[in-house]
């Protein structure tokens, strides 16, 4: 591999970078002096202020996957890539913050698989504990190894020292101040995200001639490209409806359909209402209104995103000659792991064309923030369920509270060593965001199909809880084997989309076969885990009606709702 980085930084990127590395050291710093016990270490107290959740809920999901991943996106199929915001985010978000919130919050659990042992019993919990364990390790890997990809392009290190040392950085924080360090940084990532994406954007839109310049270029790219190279045309790349180009489908028809139910219903609430790694950020809020206003306030931010990180993978697919010819079927050689240039590498090549060095230092520390926000996310949700849901409640029970702090802090050096590992799958990828909607489908689809059929149908049972959660996740990994050996073939992300609406399909109509023929638990049993049985009182903060209504949890919602409702229509 060579020495020759991919981009040109001077002493002033690299002194901006290690300012902000100090940053992110001293916050872990300060955050220990706030850890006592275990629930200051996974669970911040239950302490902190609702726009600060919020806030933390948006940047633990705007890690490397999401920013590498859609600009991407952006630059292979162009304005479909929004659904996975708009439909595949915003509305799962709303249900939450509404919806299922106040149970997570109310039912005083500390984790999503702890609400699964409450609702279910043993069997669900374990099968839950264990995959959602698994893909942690996962998903933390997808983010180190973009990180290695960008430290790479930068110093020009091999891959392996790369990871070493982004796993290094990461560890320490997390280790120092737990969650809290985590939800502190994620605030200041947030901020530095933002403020390192927003000049990208404008400065690629003023090369291209601003937005109908990139439509131009954009339709001359698709009317020249070669018929073997599979370009979308420039009418699915510049309009996010039917979106052909994201889901596989010829049928316009079908593409919405696969869109709406496959992403917009059972990916999208799949991940956002069972993902513990969102839903921890919400319960470490000081109330259940703070608690339900999370998601909320994180929606906002969230619909915005869109324009600072597809937008600038679609100039990249016009402007940077890398990207040109990767579009028409070529292969250039470079690229930030080394074996030629990937749509992965979309963001990158456009910032070393279009960035003047200083605004190229601040782009840096906004991508290093990214993937590292996005890996203590997992890696913070993991050591949580790891020591409590795995290691308390099956390996070793009524130990001292500094003893599960202690296992931890272990769990989290080890879920790093192993990120290091996984971290090369991720890399046989050349689009993340493919790999990263199949682990969903296994994972998060299941889990959605029993977690909203327990908490609305008191009659479900354990048996079925378990029974329909090993079911569908073996029905998602059966259809992507079939995708993957040529059986049914689906471009795009329309593969995972099926894997993921066939799992949670076999997962609802099994669990009301067992149920139906299984005992289950006495109603008395079931307040705080399901709707009919948990007193409206239980669901609500009292204090709340005494609030003016823009800092009410449903007013909040509406106006998001209706306004992407707003944005859907207009592109």
């Amino acid at each position: 591999m060579s020495s020759e980085t991919l981009i040109d930084a001077t002493w002033l990127d690299y002194l901006l970078v290690a300012i902000y590395f100090g940053f992110v050291i001293g916050i872990g710093v300060m955050a220990r002096r706030s850890v006592s016990d275990s629930i200051d270490f996974f669970l911040s107290g239950r302490s902190l202020p609702a726009w600060v959740t919020g806030l933390a809920f948006i940047s633990a999901n705007l890690g490397a996957v999401e920013i590498m991943g859609m600009s991407a996106n952006g630059a292979e199929i162009g304005l479909p890539t929004v659904h996975y915001f708009w439909v595949g985010a915003v509305p799962a978000m709303l249900f939450l913050g509404v919806v299922m919130m106040p149970f997570y919050y109310g039912s005083k659990v500390r984790s999503v698989p702890e609400f699964m042992f409450r609702r279910f019993g043993t069997g669900a919990h374990l099968v839950n504990a264990i995959s959602f364990a698994v893909a942690q390790l996962l998903i933390a890997g997808v983010n180190l190894a973009l990180l290695a990809g960008i430290v790479h392009a930068l110093l020009g290190w091999p891959i392996w020292i790369a990871l070493v040392v982004a796993g290094a950085i990461v560890l320490s924080y997390i280790t120092l101040g737990g969650l809290s360090a985590a939800i502190y940084n994620e605030v200041l990532q947030f901020f530095v995200i933002v403020a390192s994406l927003l000049p990208l954007t404008l400065i690629g839109l003023h090369r291209v001639g601003g937005w109908d310049g990139l439509n131009d270029k954009i339709t001359a790219a698709a009317e020249s490209a070669p018929a073997d190279a599979g370009v979308a045309s420039a009418a699915q790349q510049l309009e996010s409806w039917p979106g052909q180009a994201l889901s596989g489908f010829d049928s316009p028809l079908f593409s919405v359909i696969g869109i709406v139910f496959g992403l917009g219903f059972v990916l999208s609430f799949g991940y956002w209402t069972t993902n513990f790694v969102e839903v921890q950020r919400a319960m470490a809020s000081d109330s259940i209104s703070a608690a339900r206003k999370t998601p909320i306030i994180g929606a906002f931010p969230k619909m915005f995103i869109p324009f600072i990180v597809i937008i600038p993978g679609m100039v990249s697919a016009v402007l940077v000659q890398e990207m040109i010819d990767l579009k028409n079927g070529g292969s250039p050689t470079g690229g930030a792991s080394g074996d030629g240039v990937a749509y992965n590498d979309a963001l990158l090549l456009l910032m070393r064309d279009v960035l003047p060095n200083g605004l190229l230092g601040l782009a840096i520390a906004g991508l290093l923030a990214a993937f590292m926000a996005g890996m203590a996310a997992n890696i913070s949700a993991f050591n949580t369920v790891f020591s409590y849901d795995l290691w308390q409640r099956y390996i070793r029970k009524d130990h001292t509270d500094d003893y599960y702090l202690r296992i931890g802090r272990l769990a989290t050096v080890g879920a790093t060593v192993i990120a290091i590992f996984t971290a090369q799958i991720a890399m046989g990828y050349d689009n993340v965001m493919n790999y990263l909607q199949t682990l969903f489908g296994f994972f998060n689809a299941p889990l959605f199909a029993t977690f909203i059929l327990g908490m609305f149908w008191k009659r479900m049972t354990p048996t079925a809880g378990w029974v329909g959660l090993v079911a569908g996740t073996l029905s998602a990994v059966a259809v992507d084997r079939l995708a993957a050996a040529g059986v049914i073939d689906l471009p795009g992300q329309g593969a995972a989309f099926l894997a993921a609406s066939t799992a949670f399909v076999v997962d609802i109509v099994l669990s009301i076969v067992v149920s139906l023929v299984t005992k289950p638990k006495p109603a008395s049993e079931l307040r705080g885990l399901v709707y009919s049985e948990t007193p409206r009182e239980d669901r609500t903060d009292p204090d709340e009606a005494s609030m003016p209504w823009w800092r009410r949890t449903v007013p909040l919602a509406g106006i998001a709702l209706a306004m992407v409702i707003v944005l859907n229509a207009a592109f």
